[in-house]
């Protein structure tokens, strides 16, 4: 294995309390509740089996855009990252013909793609119909 850089992020191993309640908050706004519950139950449950994704193919799954660097929270993660301290997994909620949800992590995500669009960032993903 090659060593690590001086800029890769370091990963906890599995998404932390405060990471489920803010998917729980967002999941909120874009799902109806009985989903809403059945994606938290199914992200409890696979926390400790993340799988790596590229920072890019998570952005266009997702329908979205890498945050700049001067977003705030961004900017948090890049520093973070730059201090060697370990972030948690995204949580990504997969939807029946729909986009790929990032349930939690959208910032964790930009900064990874900032340092590399092909970072590999691990993921906690579960699908909800």
């Amino acid at each position: 294995m090659a060593p690590k850089t001086e800029s890769e992020p370091t990963w906890l191993a599995e998404p932390e309390p405060h990471d489920f309640a803010a998917a729980d908050h967002f999941l909120q706004l874009v799902l109806h509740k009985r989903h809403v519950r059945l994606a938290l139950e199914r992200l409890h449950k696979r926390r400790k089996k993340a799988r790596s994704f590229a920072a890019k193919d998570i952005l266009r799954a997702a329908e979205l855009v890498c945050l700049p660097a001067d977003n705030e929270g961004v900017a948090a993660k890049l520093s973070e990252i730059r201090e060697e301290k370990a972030i948690a997994p995204v949580m990504l909620v997969r939807l029946k013909g729909g986009p790929l949800i990032v349930a939690d992590g959208y910032h964790r995500v930009s900064a990874s793609h900032l340092i590399d669009e092909s970072t590999m960032v691990p993921c906690v993903l579960v699908s909800v119909p």
